[in-house]
């Protein structure tokens, strides 16, 4: 099967077939990583650039890991070193990177619609890795895929998103992923996180913790991106985490077979307590292991073998 389209920009603009393709292939490329070489000379000759407009730990690193485990050279490029602060345009960047010859650009910006503009000035594939409070599509799907290798199939499933949904592009991505393959999303979090409209995205609204945590087969915690935040939304960290952080109390009030998720960076003691980030239900070193195998498959898609 071919994945449509030269891009990855958002798990909106994807069918149930194209997730389906990217965790199936994402399944077979996870035992690479545990080879004793750890490599694999599929992407052998091709140049993947990772630009990030933002700070990143685990999504730069798993990118330029998933390039590297497909033999692809990965070219890091800092902001904060790079002709961007001299002035230099998106589109400016754009026209110097594509006279480079890559064949992918990776990119992250505070920006909303940032990985589309560009994608329209290069004729390279672009990987949206994160633009504003719009779309995250890889944290999405290997978080689909993380439930998927736990729990066998995501039909049918209740899934509930608690946190800051307004400023969350993790949410969004998993709001549309999730349902796509049959699942029923809850998001929940103080009112003045949780946009209004935001049941038009197929999702159920609440304020209440109780509410959404109490017939969840998975919960997946979100930070408080107070980056992203202009004005206060709540009357302190304290009082937020005493009514949407997930300690050991209220993870009793779920079903005891119940997955806990977390996309990072983790504020322990706000929105989820240590004893349940490091506890049997969390999942959160798993979604980072599957973060290597699942922008591998993306990597394969766009450039590999499927495009022959």
């Amino acid at each position: 099967m071919r994945f449509k389209g030269k891009d990855l920009l958002g798990i909106e603009d994807l069918d149930a077939s194209d997730i389906d393709l990217v965790l199936s292939t994402a399944e077979s490329l996870r035992e690479v990583s545990e080879r004793e070489i750890k490599k694999v000379p599929t992407l052998r000759g091709k140049t993947i650039i990772n630009l990030f407009y933002e700070p990143s730990t685990r999504t730069r690193t798993s990118f330029e890991i998933a390039a590297k485990r497909m033999s692809a050279d990965a070219v890091n490029i800092s902001v904060s070193t790079s002709s961007v602060v001299k002035g230099e345009t998106i589109k400016d960047t754009a026209k110097n990177l594509e006279a480079m010859k890559p064949d992918c650009i990776v990119i992250r910006h505070s920006a909303s619609g940032v990985p589309m503009m560009l994608a329209n000035y290069v004729k390279c594939s672009v990987v949206n890795a994160g633009d504003g409070a719009h779309e995250h599509p890889s944290q999405a799907l290997l978080d689909m895929l993380t439930v998927k290798e736990k729990k066998g199939a995501i039909a049918g499933l209740k899934l509930s998103i608690i946190g800051d949904i307004t400023h969350s592009r993790v949410a969004r991505s998993n709001i549309y992923g999730f349902t796509k393959l049959g699942a029923q999303v809850t998001v929940a979090g103080p009112p003045t996180m949780v946009p209004p409209g935001i049941e038009k995205l197929g999702c159920r609204a609440t304020s209440s913790m109780d509410d959404a945590i109490k017939d969840a087969d998975v919960i997946m915690m979100l930070r408080i991106q107070l980056e992203r935040q202009k004005e206060s939304f709540f009357p302190s960290v304290r009082e937020y985490s005493r009514l949407y952080g997930l300690d050991e109390a209220k993870l009793n009030r779920a079903k005891k077979d119940v997955l806990i998720l977390h996309p990072g960076p983790i504020n322990r003691g706000v929105e989820v307590s240590s004893e349940v980030a490091d506890g049997p239900h969390s999942l959160i070193l798993d979604q980072v292991t599957n973060g290597v195998a699942v922008r591998m498959a993306i990597f394969y898609l766009l450039l590999g073998a499927a495009k022959e």
